[in-house]
């Protein structure tokens, strides 16, 4: 995959400017729906059970986020994916925390056999939680695996997904899989970053039914964002950095991805 296919998608997603239907956690839903804006795409929150799956029906791309967890959303969740299911509208999940209850965990499952989810982002402990392995996570940001690669490829097979491990190297298996190096530490810094890159990469699947390509380009054109407005911000200012990243999210054009993107194809 060359960086121009990256380039190509992007333009895509500010083009179609596609509605990205967020049921994500409270801590994040303005600076993912700013994310989003800056992005390109259309961000809508709807999480209330009465309307979840009709504006399901009608987006082009879903996001279910169990980041603040509740039976009420995890209804939610569940009407809203099999609406999209129906229409063929891809579904990214994002299993945050994962392992660290047995209620997360026992939700993460849920949603996961109830819903066909297309794309799985988490990070290495939450992923492999879902795979059935034993580790021990601590809250949003815990767990780890030292094979991210194989366990991305595990998460796929056993699932029937794109898998999405984001980590010091964000790693995409499905279809095709790939490892993508662009990205800022400072990142870790400032809640809902994660959650925000699980919407961007809905974006880009809502205009790319190859959904580890689009994932992948996702990743690359995050993380270039990322490292220029970290050049901009410094790595001491996370403050600072939120809002330019926004900026970045905006301002980063095409010429920026080809020439900064870092994308090894695997197989």
């Amino acid at each position: 995959m060359t960086h121009q296919f990256t380039a190509d998608l992007l333009e895509k997603v500010r083009a179609e400017k596609p509605l990205i239907h967020n049921l994500t956690n409270t801590v994040v839903t303005n600076f993912t729906a700013n994310g989003l804006l800056a992005l390109g795409a259309s961000p809508v929150m709807a999480d209330a059970v009465e309307e979840a799956a009709d504006m399901a029906s009608i987006a082009g791309a879903v996001v279910l986020n169990i980041g603040t967890l509740t039976a009420a959303k995890v209804e939610a969740m569940i009407l809203a994916g099999k609406a999209a299911n129906e229409k063929g509208i891809p579904v990214l999940f994002d299993p945050v925390g994962a392992g660290a209850t047995p209620y997360r965990t026992e939700s993460a499952k849920r949603i996961l056999k109830e819903v066909k989810v297309d794309v799985l982002r988490g990070n290495a402990g939450e992923v492999a939680v879902l795979c059935g392995r034993a580790v021990q996570v601590k809250g949003v940001d815990g767990g780890g695996h030292e094979e991210i690669r194989g366990l991305a490829k595990e998460a796929s097979d056993l699932l029937g997904l794109t898998c999405v491990i984001t980590g010091k190297e964000d790693v995409v298996a499905g279809k095709h899989s790939y490892a993508v190096q662009n990205g800022s530490s400072i990142l870790t810094k400032v809640t809902g970053t994660g959650c925000l890159l699980g919407s961007v990469i809905a974006a880009f699947c809502a205009v790319e039914k190859n959904y580890a390509k689009a994932s992948a380009a996702a990743l690359s054109f995050y993380g270039v964002a990322a490292e220029r407005a970290a050049a901009v911000s410094g790595q001491e200012q996370p403050g600072t950095f939120a809002v330019q990243f926004i900026n970045e999210l905006h301002q980063t054009a095409r010429t920026e991805v080809e020439a900064s993107g870092r994308i090894e194809v695997l197989q």
